[in-house]
């Protein structure tokens, strides 16, 4: 399965579960909760999730080293401080927690099935062959990481 390794950008790979989401909402509604809940779950998840992406691209920028998901081998530094103290992927969380929020202003419980199965493949087929890339670039430090932080929380 390394064929489909950092094959498809993360980005990309939200935008399609986001439009999942919005045809299997619109084709089978299911059940909903009231609507205060959805807006709410809306602003909160929204505002996080770009949050922790801001956030994840911030403490890149401040080291300059590459937010490119297709070439972690360019990483020039090994980002450990900020948001990358609580987690070591704020901004596929952050697009997660955008899909989420996605999901609740569509109004369907259908529609965040697409939030596991994207945390699904971006662990499997971006976030391992980035840890392996970094895993070679960074050595110690980068395996003294992993066992201080999680992978999502």
């Amino acid at each position: 399965m390394r064929v489909l390794e950092k094959r498809l950008p993360p980005v990309l790979l939200v935008a399609l579960c986001g439009a999942a989401g919005w045809a299997v909402a619109g084709r089978w509604p299911g059940p909903v909760l009231p609507e205060p809940v959805w807006d709410a779950g809306t602003v909160i998840l929204g505002a996080l999730g770009l949050f922790v992406c801001l956030a994840g691209l911030r403490a890149f920028a401040r080291v300059g080293t590459t937010v490119d998901p297709t070439r972690p081998e360019g990483a020039s530094s090994l980002v450990v401080t900020g948001i990358y103290r609580f987690t070591r992927n704020p901004m596929y969380l952050g697009f997660v927690l955008l899909l989420a929020a996605w999901a609740f202003r569509l109004g369907s419980l259908w529609a965040l099935v697409t939030v596991p199965l994207c945390m699904l493949w971006l662990s499997r087929f971006q976030i391992v062959p980035e840890e392996r890339a970094l895993r070679e670039r960074f050595g110690a430090d980068f395996d003294i990481y992993c066992r201080r932080v999680r992978r999502w929380l």
